[in-house]
């Protein structure tokens, strides 16, 4: 079956459905909770709040938001995180993350980011180029295996000069 979906950026109109759509993809309200955090702090980035749009419905949703790699006090380097994106479950597994996740990438380099941090699956993520963030002595603090951390360079060679910890935007910590 053939879908024509439309990645475009987010509308006002569209806050109530991403919401939705994040509750029902995984079953609780953190997720949508956490975008609306996220609007309302310096890290959003309005161009990288996608939407994926079947026949004028909202299906899909992928937001980046401004993240740091910490070295030290005064060696800081941005990146973006990749989180949340969601998808209604009716439709996954037919490739509308995917389009998502594409249409995000593009559009961050477009805007000149240089990296994309995930914490996700560890069998999805590489198909789309993200490695271990190990690879770049980039690390998190929360307490998961080193293969679902991961980054991508948008630019090759982005990361080279780049390591130490992620630090998330406030709202990660807040849900």
């Amino acid at each position: 079956m053939r879908m024509d979906i439309l990645i475009r950026p987010e509308t006002a109109a569209d806050h109530p459905v991403i919401f939705q759509l994040h509750a029902l993809a995984f079953g609780q309200e953190n997720e949508g909770k956490l975008v609306d955090l996220l609007r309302q702090d310096n890290c959003y980035v309005p161009e990288l709040s996608l939407v994926a749009v079947l026949n004028e419905a909202v299906i899909g949703h992928i937001l980046f938001s401004k993240i740091e790699i910490v070295e030290s006090a005064d060696q800081k380097s941005d990146s973006l995180a990749l989180a949340p994106m969601a998808v209604l479950p009716q439709y996954q597994k037919t490739g509308i993350g995917g389009k998502l996740i594409n249409a995000g990438l593009a559009m961050a380099k477009q805007l000149g980011h240089q990296s994309v941090i995930v914490l996700g699956h560890k069998d999805y993520y590489p198909k789309f180029g993200f490695e271990p963030a190990e690879k770049w002595e980039i690390r998190t603090h929360y307490d998961v295996p080193s293969e679902y951390f991961m980054a991508l360079e948008l630019f090759p060679g982005a990361l080279s000069a780049v390591r130490g910890v992620v630090e998330y935007a406030a709202p990660f910590s807040q849900i």
